[in-house]
């Protein structure tokens, strides 16, 4: 098996953050990098304390909501706000980092991921949402969607 390049490397890390994940819906995991350090890293789920959709169920479920839509009707805080949060929360700028992440953000989360001064955006996955594309161009952050990465090796082989 060849070693994987440095993005794939990370987009396997943000798969493995992803597993945390609470909601009902998609699993989501983001990792912020720059000079190849984790930064922060972040899931998406009920806010910290508070029940999460594996014991209340899905809301969007629910009402019917479509995927891509109605993003203020949700229990979960997004993997990039976690990441944004968790880096906040410990006194680290994410100015000029990368942000890996198992799917392409919401418009809400491209808004904040701007404010951060994040320069890259590095996914495998695209969510039902492409209305932040033209806030990136206009940001200037770039965007690479990659190929899913391939599993990481059995340990015990």
């Amino acid at each position: 098996m060849a070693r994987p390049d440095i993005d794939a490397y990370f987009l396997k890390i943000a798969a493995v953050v992803a597993e945390r994940s609470t909601c009902l819906r998609h699993h989501v995991g983001a990792v912020t990098v720059r000079s190849k350090q984790i930064l922060s890293t972040g899931y998406n789920g009920a806010p910290a304390g508070l029940p999460s959709c594996l014991s209340l169920g899905c809301l969007r479920n629910e009402l019917g909501i479509p995927s891509g839509t109605r993003h203020e009707t949700c229990r979960a805080v997004h993997a990039e706000q976690n990441a944004i949060i968790q880096a906040a929360l410990h006194g680290v700028s994410l100015e000029g980092a990368t942000i890996y992440c198992t799917h392409t953000p919401c418009i809400l989360c491209a808004k904040m991921l701007t404010n951060a001064k994040i320069e890259r955006y590095v996914s495998f996955g695209k969510y039902n949402d492409e209305a932040f594309i033209p806030l990136f161009e206009m940001a200037g952050i770039k965007l690479e969607v990659c190929p899913r990465p391939v599993p990481a090796i059995d340990f015990l082989d």
